[in-house]
């Protein structure tokens, strides 16, 4: 270590923030930004253990402890509720996290970087469009009448299914639009986690014989590990949030049964009948199942020698 970082080492730590004044700068409207629209609405979260009242206020409004939560848990709907978040979370994980990484290991095998980038483009282009045009997709092709899946399904002999009034039908619709929407964007960090492995060290693997299936699997597949396994923490700690939006779109009441989640429960209640402690309670509830499956995941990946968020 030479004299002039040794010196730097021994400055007082308002003498290093002054010397990097510049960057953080810049960085302070990002840690505003997060504090006012992250830090400051946990203040509200106290809704949750009183009987809320828009006239008292929150400081007003009758302290009444794990009332709401206890409520909730002894619901009729909460076993439906968990049922069908955690259904869609899993089933969207277990099929929906795999095709990324496997679109982004065949597109780095394509010799030609032309036919790579289109296809690329292709692929996450579906991204940028609207949850409400992709649901109004969705209904135009699962049209009982005209819509062109029941059409191909007739040419080939079947009969008609009337895929958004039947329940059983709900989540595998769910799951693979979502696959064809996001796919292609999420490949997008496995392809930048391809182009670090070493040239160096593809050429002296291809040197030694080693096939193209080799190669994916003893080199390209451990060199994106510590991706996959960051990317598959952070989905695991949202298994128990689904989003509302694409969800109210679809649903309808012959579907409710197997459509209706925490979050479009949470909207109805508390959106539309006012039931704001009762919402806020399940919604306090939500991320704390996530931050318990985070964490447990993080650990048991560390356990294991993995790439840990922490």
């Amino acid at each position: 270590m030479n004299m002039n970082s040794m010196q730097t080492n021994r400055q007082p730590f308002w003498r290093k923030i002054l010397s990097c004044r510049q960057l953080y700068v810049l960085l302070l409207p990002s840690v505003i930004a997060v504090f006012i629209f992250s830090y400051m609405p946990m203040y509200g979260a106290q809704i949750a253990f009183r009987d809320f009242s828009l006239r008292k206020g929150i400081w007003g409004s009758e302290w009444v402890g794990f009332k709401h939560f206890i409520r909730f848990l002894t619901s009729v709907n909460f076993w439906m509720l968990m049922k069908n978040t955690l259904g869609i979370s899993i089933y969207s994980l277990a099929v929906g996290f795999p095709v990324p990484i496997i679109l982004a290991i065949l597109l780095n095998e394509l010799r030609s970087r032309k036919y790579q980038r289109t296809v690329q483009m292709v692929t996450y282009m579906p991204h940028f469009i609207s949850t409400v045009a992709i649901c109004s997709m969705i209904t135009l092709f699962t049209s009982l009448d005209k819509g062109i899946i029941n059409q191909i399904i007739m040419r080939l002999g079947g009969k008609q299914v009337s895929f958004m009034t039947e329940p059983e039908w709900f989540k595998t619709i769910y799951v693979i639009s979502g696959i064809w929407q996001e796919a292609g964007w999420g490949t997008i960090i496995y392809m930048a986690a391809l182009s670090a492995i070493d040239p160096q060290m593809v050429e002296a693997a291809t040197i030694d014989g080693v096939n193209r299936v080799q190669k994916i699997w003893y080199i390209n597949l451990p060199s994106i590990m510590p991706t996959i396994m960051i990317l598959l923490i952070m989905r695991i700690g949202s298994l128990v949030s689904v989003g509302y939006e694409k969800i109210l779109l679809l649903q309808n009441d012959l579907n409710m049964e197997a459509s209706d989640v925490i979050s479009t429960y949470v909207y109805r209640l508390g959106i539309k009948n006012a039931q704001y402690s009762f919402t806020t309670a399940i919604g306090l509830f939500n991320s704390v199942c996530n931050i318990i499956l985070l964490l447990t995941f993080n650990q048991v990946a560390k356990r294991l020698g993995n790439s840990t968020l922490f």
